[in-house]
């Protein structure tokens, strides 16, 4: 039989429907409007022209198909710049908002280029749309395929990441920067990047000055499709669709997913105050929810408005957008912002089960992504536990509280912390989801640091010019002793383990682990718990810490190590405390510091796991390990006591957070041998040991 094979250079490619679509003898211009009246094209020659060089109008008889404009334009290529504009009804009583002059962009742009500018007709022109060809030299990269349970996944700002003079790298703040620091992502152990929002959004204010308060991080999307300009080394037009891919391509080649920041729960146009940019000019009645007849826009995202996301249009825009980044860009999956808004139906209330929610989960195209979920919205709405089906992980917001609290030392936390450790059964297991569902964090670019977590008791964000009134109150954090930087070594003591204890937590507990860019040598933002408008030291990653902080690096890149090579710590199935293979023994038994079975009603913020390796047919190369862990959350120094079937195993010392480098942590499990019954944990401290082999 002849077996034909393909080209290696071919590859699926994914044609969106709508925007500007290239072919060898021009342009397609496909757009959607329902009311509009008349719709044109304006084509541009440069970057900062006032003026477009062309306008094109719509032929209504020729040019219109249902409620779908098209025109055919010769002769134009990629790198061409264009808006559309849509006459329309204009009633904002009952939700109308077309504007003849209003110059918008394409809701399906695939870049932008420029910033605001004003007409010669005084009018507020947005950055300017750019024809795009895909085409793209992949060199036969895929997604990598990493399952989820084997994930670690780094939460990281694209500029931030290097703009820093201490990053020293040719290319800062931008994809070409990120490529450059790729050996340090590798060394530290991480499997996925998650990429805060990298679609577009303003640079500057809609009059072209920079604003008092910038937009750093980004939530405030204005061209979904598009990568963020600003983010790219050269200024032509549409270069950051090529460095994106470079970024992503160089990523993949190191074995490290790339996860994206996705924000489809509001558009930075506003409320019925804001600007005509884009989706309020094609069809604003549509694109988002609105309550009081159409003249006010309902807030469950707290920015303004709320993205329509289960009207048909505004679901298939999605839809749409989700297999252009898969396909285009070949990113790994996506981290919903405020994914709550996704369930919320057209008129803003929650569903049982929201289409759009499913059809993300069940479309074939997305099969080989990973969709996390931030399971809660700004206007009450939380989910954590409920959000989705099996396809579906979430932002496990009870995992961080808990874990906090609990070496905080809050009292009553033991059975919940134990409860997280084991994977949030009680969050996942009844809807027959599994432990990588949970993504674990104790810190997120939302609120303190893990450094600040430990040197602040309240937050201090002055800086931000709100008056402190903005950000968490809700923090469960401590100073232990001296609000902010201290030179009293028993408190950095003290600051130091306890990092090293929410980091061991982290990468030992069932779940998905997430660390957030710099926790690993002490980023800190001088207590700001909401820097999203601090583009500059406060939220930059400061290069010069690595040196400062080589011991703390060491000891997560060791704990990171450890995680990757233990299937015990990846588990696929919930914990059961029975036996599940061969030997009979439990798959995890928990006891007090008396080494006598837990009684969870008396607890002392001490706790003893036995962890035992999976079975054969969940580990089959049989490299898991039994893992002995003794956890001290209390405020005083504890004897723990052996449990008595443990004293004859051969235990070895793993991690002992108390201890200075290097005897703090042995990833290659070569630590002291455990020879006596009894041992000693110093207040807030934890000890692992790992059981041999035979």
């Amino acid at each position: 039989m002849l077996m034909r094979h393909p080209h290696p250079q071919l590859q699926f490619s994914y044609q969106l429907p709508y925007g500007a679509v290239v072919n060898e003898r021009g342009v397609q211009f496909v757009v959607f409007s329902r009311s509009a009246t008349a719709m044109r094209l304006l084509l541009y020659n440069r970057v900062d022209d006032r003026e477009p060089s062309e306008v094109i109008e719509f032929n209504r008889e020729t040019d219109r198909w249902g409620d779908i404009w098209s025109v055919f334009v010769p002769g134009i290529g990629p790198g061409q710049l264009y808006h559309f504009q849509a006459n329309g009804p204009y009633d904002p009583e009952t939700g109308q908002w077309f504007d003849g002059n209003a110059r918008l962009v394409d809701p399906f742009a695939k870049a932008l280029a420029g910033c605001f500018q004003r007409s010669t007709d005084g009018v507020i022109r947005p950055p300017k749309c750019v024809v795009v060809d895909d085409y793209f030299d992949w060199e036969g990269d895929r997604h990598l395929r990493r399952p989820l349970s084997d994930t670690i996944i780094y939460e990281m700002h694209v500029r931030g990441f290097t703009k820093s003079k201490t990053a020293r790298v040719k290319h800062p703040g931008t994809y070409l920067g990120v490529i450059e620091k790729i050996p340090y992502l590798k060394s530290l152990g991480v499997t996925a990047v998650e990429l805060m929002p990298v679609h577009e959004f303003p640079i500057f204010d809609i009059h072209g000055n920079k604003p008092e308060r910038p937009n750093y991080w980004g939530y405030d999307p204005m061209a979904f499709f598009a990568p963020h300009r600003g983010y790219a080394h050269s200024q032509e037009p549409g270069a950051q669709v090529l460095e994106f891919k470079q970024m992503v391509k160089a990523l993949h080649q190191e074995g490290i997913e790339v996860i994206l920041d996705v924000v489809f729960n509001h558009t930075c146009e506003g409320n019925e105050h804001g600007p005509v940019l884009s989706f309020k000019g094609f069809e604003n009645q549509v694109y988002y929810i609105l309550n009081s007849g159409g003249s006010h826009y309902s807030n469950y995202s707290g920015c303004g408005n709320t993205f329509n996301g289960n009207h048909p249009i505004g679901r298939e825009l999605i839809f749409h957008c989700l297999r252009h980044w898969v396909h285009n860009y070949h990113v790994d999956g996506f981290r919903f912002d405020l994914a709550s808004i996704l369930s919320r139906d057209r008129h803003g209330n929650l569903m049982p089960n929201p289409p759009l929610v499913e059809m993300i989960a069940e479309d074939p195209m997305l099969a080989d992504t990973k969709i996390i979920a931030e399971a809660w919205d700004a206007a009450g709405a939380y989910q954590v536990g409920s959000f989705g089906d099996l396809r579906w992980a979430e932002w496990n917001g009870r995992y961080r509280d808990d874990v906090r609290r609990y070496w905080r030392g809050d009292h009553g936390l033991t059975g919940a912390f134990a409860t997280r450790l084991a994977g949030s059964s009680d969050l996942y297991e009844h809807a027959g989801r599994a432990p990588f569902c949970s993504i674990n964090f104790i810190t997120s670019h939302d609120g303190f640091t893990l450094n600040d977590l430990v040197s602040y008791k309240d937050k201090h964000n002055e800086v931000n010019g709100e008056g402190n009134r903005d950000g968490d109150n809700h923090n469960c954090s401590d100073n232990y002793g001296v609000e902010g930087p201290s030179r009293k070594k028993s408190i950095e003591q003290l600051r130091l383990r306890q990092i090293k204890n929410m980091i061991t937590t982290l990468m030992i507990s069932q779940g998905v682990p997430m660390l957030v860019m710099g926790d690993e040598v002490r980023r800190t933002q001088r207590g700001n718990n909401n820097a999203y408008c601090q583009d500059n030291e406060i939220s930059w990653f400061n290069w010069g810490l690595i040196k400062r902080n080589e011991e703390l690096l060491n000891f997560v890149k060791g704990a990171i190590k450890i995680r990757r090579d233990q299937p015990s710590l990846r588990r696929t199935r919930f914990l059961a405390g029975n036996p599940r293979d061969h030997r009979g023994v439990p798959d995890v038994a928990w006891y007090n510091v008396h080494g006598q079975p837990l009684n969870w009603d008396h607890t002392d913020g001490s706790i003893v796991v036995w962890l035992t390796a999976p079975p054969l047919h969940d580990d089959p190369k049989g490299t898991g390990r039994d893992f002995l862990m003794l956890f001290n959350g209390s405020a005083d120094t504890k004897t723990f006591t052996i449990p008595e079937h443990l004293r004859g195993c051969k235990l070895q010392l793993a991690i002992d957070t108390s201890a200075d480098s290097p005897h703090d942590i042995f990833p290659d499990f070569e630590g002291p041998s455990l020879i006596s019954r009894n041992v000693d944990l110093v207040y807030k401290s934890l000890k692992i040991f790992v059981a041999d082999k035979t």
